[in-house]
């Protein structure tokens, strides 16, 4: 059992040009995505959240479930669901504003224990920004660490919804230590100002860091380097993109019986290089379609 960590809401996408282009609700939220896109490729999955009881938190739901994820680790709430609302830019890549105060996911508080089987726990974006929840996910991240449960960690940088770039960044570096396994954007690389090797050198067995279309790198423990290129592909937009690359990386690594530490220094050059270019066509998937619509097994193939 994989479990995802961290908000769901609603993104507002728009369909043309203009502000106000036909704005259209989607199911999302980092966390969220990669929950769905880790039940559709078929490792079970579960979700640990909570969500309003209004009827955009009901849809997200539905949504899990649809994908075969177990969502009795979801709270709920009274309060409503986060709002985000997605610009796009010529080449298809999503900025957003959010709407946040009061909402549901934000009162998040860490469950006793994970679910039964856990072996990996997925962790990132605003959930571990926006209190009191940040700290809830903090305390559970640390948790699961503390008994040998492997992690992950994608922080995907919201700026606008930091405001303390400098205590941020001192926060991410005191998650270090307990994660496994970072993924991160080449543009939060740049937000956070660290390099991979001063990363690994703080806890992580590997770092992986996306390029866009032009693919994605693994860095390990062990001074490994290991890059392959994108897929080609019409990109629509790339609403989830990430997230899909997250829920790949930890499908491949569960399939492989390499959900530790040890076993992703062990992987080699073919074993990563097999690894990311499974996740890059997964993403490619995922950018060739409107909203976050990660891929089904049949359509990624085999890792």
């Amino acid at each position: 059992m994989i479990v995802v960590a961290g908000e769901a809401l609603i993104d507002l996408v728009p369909q043309g040009t203009g502000a106000l282009a036909g704005l259209q609700p989607a199911l999302g939220g980092g966390p969220y995505n990669t929950a769905v896109a880790l039940g559709r490729l078929g490792s079970p999955t579960a979700f640990c959240s909570r969500t309003s009881r209004d009827a955009f938190g009901e849809a997200l739901l539905d949504g899990l479930r649809r994908a075969g994820v177990d969502v009795s680790a979801v709270q709920r709430g009274a309060e409503p669901t986060t709002l985000a609302v997605a610009t796009l830019d010529g080449n298809g890549s999503a900025s957003y504003s959010f709407y946040v105060d009061g909402t549901a996911d934000r009162l998040f508080t860490a469950p006793e224990a994970l679910p039964a089987g856990t072996r990996a726990v997925s962790f990132g974006t605003c959930s571990l920004v926006l209190e009191p929840g940040a700290t809830a996910y903090e305390s559970l991240l640390r948790a699961a660490a503390a008994q040998d449960v492997f992690t992950a960690l994608d922080p995907n940088i919201r700026a606008g919804l930091i405001p303390d770039a400098d205590a941020y960044r001192a926060r991410f570096k005191s998650w270090l230590p307990s994660v496994s396994l970072l993924k991160l954007s080449e543009e939060d690389a740049h937000w956070l100002g660290g390099t991979p090797r001063d990363w690994l050198a703080a806890g992580p067995a590997a770092v992986v860091i996306t390029h866009g279309g032009d693919g994605l790198t693994a860095f390990t423990r062990g001074g490994a380097v290991y890059p392959v290129p994108g897929e080609k592909v019409d990109v629509v937009d790339t609403i989830g993109a990430g997230d899909t690359v997250n829920a790949a990386l930890l499908h491949g690594l569960s399939t492989r019986d390499a959900l530790s530490p040890e076993a992703l220094l062990d992987l080699g050059k073919d074993g990563w290089a097999r690894l990311l270019r499974f996740a890059a066509r997964a993403a490619a998937i995922t950018c060739s379609r409107a909203g976050a619509e990660p891929p089904y097994a049949s359509e990624v193939g085999e890792v």
